[in-house]
C-alpha cells in the first residue's frame, strides 16, 4: 500500500510540473534542431591500410631493420606516427590547404573580438594583432601556417582496429572532396616515409658492411704477409715441417724400443751362459755347451762306479778320473767361449740403446725448439683465418643486403582508399535529435525534481491538514476574465451562484457552521498580502446573505483598505472614525446595493485612519461594537490585515469566535505560514481552518490530489454557471 501511495504521489509531483517537464522536453530538441540547423556540415572521409611488417631480413640488420612483434602497442605508435604533426605539414602542403579559410584562420573574416582588439590598438598607436612585426631575434612564425598545421592535426585521426593489424584514418572537413584527398594522401605519405626510411636504413647498412669488408680484406692481407716473412725468417716449409719432425721421433722411438728388446734379449743370453740361469734357459742359449756337459757327466759317473769297485789307486780309476778332467776343461772353455761371444753382443745392443736414446732426446729438443717457434706462427693463422672467415661471411651478408634493397617493400600498403562522404558526418540529425530528445526528457525530469525540492509552497488539503494539522476548508479557484465575463470578482457569487467558485465559498460557510460551535465572529487574515483575503471575506458574507442571513462584513484592514472602494463606499466615514468616538454604528453602516433583496448584507468601510490603530482594535469601543453587532447579525466578518506585518491581525484573530486563515495556493511558503500560524497561536486566536486561494484549476486537476476531483470535468454538470 505504501508503495502505491509513493507511486501516486511521484505521479502527483510529475502532473503538478507536467509544464514546465513539457517546455525543457521541448525546449531542447527545438534549440538542438536549430542548432543542427545552422551548424555547418561537416564530412569525415575514411581510408584503411594494413600494417604487416617484412619477414625478409638480414641478421646483422635486426639492430636497424629490427621489426618487433606487431602488438597493440607497436600498432598504437603507428597510428601516433600517420597522424603526427609532421604528417599534417605535408598533408596541408599537397592538398594546398593554406589557402582554405576552413583551415587557416587568418584568412576568415575577423570576429567581433578580433575587430575591437585592433580598434584599440589603432587608438593606441599599436600594431594590430594579426601583425607579425618579428622580433629581435629573427622573424616570428608564421601564424596561418602553424594555424592550419595544428587544424589539419586536429582534423587527421587513426586508430587500429581492435585484434588486427588494420589502420583506420578519417579526416573530417567541409568538403567531401577535401576530406577524401587528405585521407590518401595522409596514407600515401605515412607508406612512402615507410619505404624510404627502410631504404635509407639499408643504404647506411649496406654502406657500413662494404667498409667493414675492406678493412677485413686489409686485415687478411697483413696477416698473410706477417706469416710468408716469419716462415722465410724460421726457415718454414708450408705445412710440411712438423710432419717432417714427428715422423722422426716415431721411428726413433720404434728403433729404441726394439734396441733395448734385443739389449734385454742379450742380458738373458749372457746370464744363461754364466750359468746363472737355469739348465733350460742355458741349454737353449749355449747348445754347443750340452754335448760337453753330457759327456762330462757320463765321464764323473764311469769314474765314480770304478772307484767303487776298483778302489781309488786302480790305474783305470785314475785313467777316468783324467778323462773326467779333461772333458771339465773342454766345458769351461767352450762356457768361457759362449760368455765372451754374448757379452760382446751384449755390450753392441748396449750402444746402440744409447745411440737411440741420445738422437730421440736430440730429435725431440729440435721439435721442441720448433713448436715454440711456431707458437706466433699459429696465432698469426688464426687470426687470419678468424678475418678470412668474417670476410667471406660479411661478402654472403653483402650480397644478402642487395638483394633485401632488390626486394624491399613498405611494411604499410593500402586496403581501402578514401571515398568522399555522400552523408555528412557531423552534425547527424538522428542520432542527435535522438540525444536530444533524450536528453530534454531526462533534463525535464531533473527540472521537475528540483522545482519539487525548492518547492515550499502548498498544494492542496492533503499538505494543510499533514503540515498544519488544520482542516482545509476550500479550494477557492482564480477566476479568469473568461469566466467573470467582464464583472468584478466581489460581484461573481450574485451572478453566478451555482459556479464551482461559488460552491468553494459556500464549502467555507459549511466548516465553519457544521463545527462544534458555530462562530458568530469570524476574523479573516492572511500571512502576507495579495493572499485573496478581502475577495474572500466580501465573497462570504454576499453568499450567506444570498441564503437569507443577516451578515454584517467589517473593513478592519486600515493601513490598505479595500472593501469600500469596491462598494463604492471609501468616502465617508468608517471602522477608525466609529472606534475614536466620532460617529456611531448607524453613521459608517451601509447596506449592499448588489445583495440579497432586503438589504442582507451590511458593511462598514475601513475610515481614514490615524495615529496608533492597535489601540482602538483593544479599546472599549471595538468590543462595544462587537456587542451590538451581535445583537443584530447572525454573522459578523473581520476583514483583517496581514498576520506576518501588521499586529493588529493578532488582535482581531484574537477577540474573534474564529479565524479564517487564507493561503495562496503555490505563492506562500511553508515557513511563512507557520510562522504567521504561531504568531496567531501566541496570541490565542482559535483558526478554525484554512483557505487555499486563487487556486489554478486545470493545474490543481493535473497535481493528482484528491480534492482536485471537485473541479474534474465530469463533475461540469453540477456547476451549469
Amino acid at each position: 500500500m505504501s508503495e502505491v501511495m509513493h507511486m501516486r504521489a511521484t505521479i502527483g509531483i510529475f502532473r503538478r510540473h507536467l509544464w514546465a517537464f513539457l517546455m525543457v522536453a521541448i525546449l531542447v530538441p527545438v534549440c538542438a534542431w536549430i542548432a543542427i540547423q545552422r551548424t555547418t556540415p561537416r564530412y569525415t572521409a575514411t581510408g584503411s591500410l594494413l600494417y604487416e611488417p617484412s619477414d625478409y631480413k638480414v641478421r646483422e640488420l635486426e639492430s636497424i631493420l629490427r621489426t618487433d612483434p606487431t602488438t597493440e602497442l607497436v600498432m598504437a605508435s603507428q597510428a601516433e606516427v600517420l597522424q603526427s604533426l609532421k604528417v599534417a605539414q605535408r598533408v596541408a602542403e599537397r592538398g594546398n590547404l593554406y589557402a582554405n579559410p576552413e583551415f587557416n584562420s587568418t584568412l576568415r573574416p575577423p570576429s567581433v573580438a578580433r575587430q575591437a582588439t585592433d580598434w584599440v590598438n589603432a587608438r593606441l598607436g599599436r600594431p594590430a594583432s594579426h601583425d607579425n612585426p618579428g622580433s629581435t631575434y629573427g622573424p616570428m612564425p608564421d601564424p596561418g601556417r602553424d594555424a592550419t598545421i595544428l587544424a589539419v592535426h586536429g582534423a587527421l585521426h587513426a586508430a587500429p582496429l581492435h585484434a588486427s593489424r588494420v589502420l583506420e584514418v578519417t579526416f573530417s572537413a567541409e568538403d567531401p572532396l577535401v576530406a577524401a584527398a587528405a585521407v590518401n594522401n595522409a596514407m600515401d605519405i605515412y607508406i612512402k616515409d615507410q619505404f624510404t626510411a627502410k631504404a635509407a636504413a639499408v643504404r647506411r647498412a649496406t654502406m657500413w658492411l662494404d667498409e667493414r669488408a675492406a678493412a677485413l680484406r686489409a686485415d687478411v692481407r697483413k696477416g698473410e704477409d706477417r706469416i710468408a716473412s716469419y716462415r722465410a725468417e724460421h726457415n718454414f716449409a708450408q705445412g710440411m715441417h712438423a710432419g717432417l719432425d714427428a715422423e722422426k721421433i716415431s721411428h726413433l722411438n720404434e728403433d729404441l724400443i726394439r734396441a733395448r728388446a734385443e739389449l734385454a734379449a742379450a742380458d738373458a743370453r749372457l746370464d744363461a751362459a754364466r750359468g746363472r740361469a737355469g739348465a733350460a734357459a742355458q741349454a737353449a742359449i749355449a747348445a754347443s755347451v750340452v754335448p760337453l756337459r753330457t759327456n762330462l757327466e757320463r765321464l764323473t759317473a764311469q769314474a765314480q762306479a770304478q772307484t767303487a769297485r776298483l778302489g781309488a789307486n786302480h790305474p783305470d780309476v785314475e785313467s777316468s778320473r783324467r778323462q773326467v778332467v779333461e772333458a771339465q776343461r773342454a766345458v769351461d772353455a767352450e762356457i768361457s767361449r759362449v760368455v765372451a761371444a754374448t757379452d760382446q753382443d751384449r755390450r753392441a745392443a748396449n750402444e746402440r740403446v744409447a745411440t737411440l736414446e741420445r738422437n730421440l732426446q736430440d730429435a725431440q729438443k729440435d721439435a721442441d725448439a720448433e713448436a715454440r717457434a711456431r707458437i706466433p706462427l699459429n696465432a698469426m693463422e688464426r687470426d687470419v683465418e678468424a678475418s678470412r672467415t668474417q670476410l667471406l661471411a660479411m661478402l654472403e651478408r653483402i650480397q644478402q643486403t642487395a638483394q633485401q634493397h632488390a626486394l624491399e617493400t613498405s611494411e604499410a600498403h593500402e586496403i581501402s582508399l578514401a571515398l568522399p562522404p555522400r552523408e555528412p558526418s557531423w552534425p547527424r540529425p538522428g542520432p542527435m535529435m535522438a540525444a536530444a530528445a533524450a536528453a530534454g526528457v531526462l533534463l525535464g525530469l531533473m527540472l521537475v525534481h528540483l522545482l519539487h525540492l525548492t518547492d515550499s509552497t502548498l498544494h492542496g488539503g492533503e499538505d494543510i491538514r499533514a503540515q498544519m494539522k488544520l482542516p482545509c476548508f476550500a479550494l477557492v479557484p482564480e477566476l479568469t476574465r473568461r469566466e467573470m465575463r467582464n464583472a468584478p470578482i466581489e460581484e461573481y457569487v450574485l451572478r453566478r451562484p451555482l459556479t464551482a467558485y461559488s460552491e468553494q465559498i459556500r464549502a467555507v460557510r459549511a466548516g465553519l457552521w457544521l463545527g462544534v460551535e458555530r462562530p458568530r465572529v469570524v476574523a479573516i487574515t492572511a500571512a502576507r498580502p495579495s493572499e485573496g483575503k478581502s475577495s474572500l471575506a466580501l465573497s462570504l458574507a454576499r453568499s450567506a446573505a444570498l441564503s437569507g442571513e443577516k451578515v454584517l462584513l467589517i473593513d478592519c484592514d486600515m493601513r490598505r483598505p479595500s472593501l469600500g472602494h469596491r462598494l463604492r463606499a471609501d468616502r465617508g466615514p468608517g471602522l477608525a472614525d466609529l472606534l475614536h468616538g466620532k460617529v456611531g454604528l448607524p453613521d459608517v453602516l451601509h447596506n449592499d446595493q448588489l445583495g440579497a433583496p432586503g438589504g442582507g448584507m451590511h458593511f462598514v468601510p475601513a475610515g481614514h485612519a490615524s495615529g496608533d490603530t492597535f489601540g482602538l482594535f483593544m479599546g472599549e469601543e471595538m468590543a462595544r461594537l462587537l456587542i451590538e453587532a451581535r445583537q443584530q447579525y447572525a454573522l459578523i466578518i473581520l476583514d483583517s490585515p496581514p498576520v506576518q506585518a501588521i499586529t493588529e491581525a493578532r488582535v482581531l484573530a484574537a477577540i474573534a469566535d474564529a479565524a479564517i486563515f487564507c493561503i495562496r495556493w503555490r505563492a506562500t511558503p511553508r515557513d511563512v505560514v507557520n510562522y504567521a500560524l504561531e504568531l496567531l497561536e501566541d496570541a490565542h486566536a482559535h483558526v478554525a481552518g484554512v483557505v487555499l486561494t486563487r487556486v489554478d484549476p486545470r493545474a490543481h486537476v493535473r497535481s493528482g490530489y484528491a480534492d482536485a476531483e471537485v473541479y474534474h470535468r465530469r463533475y461540469k454538470a453540477y456547476f451549469p454557471g
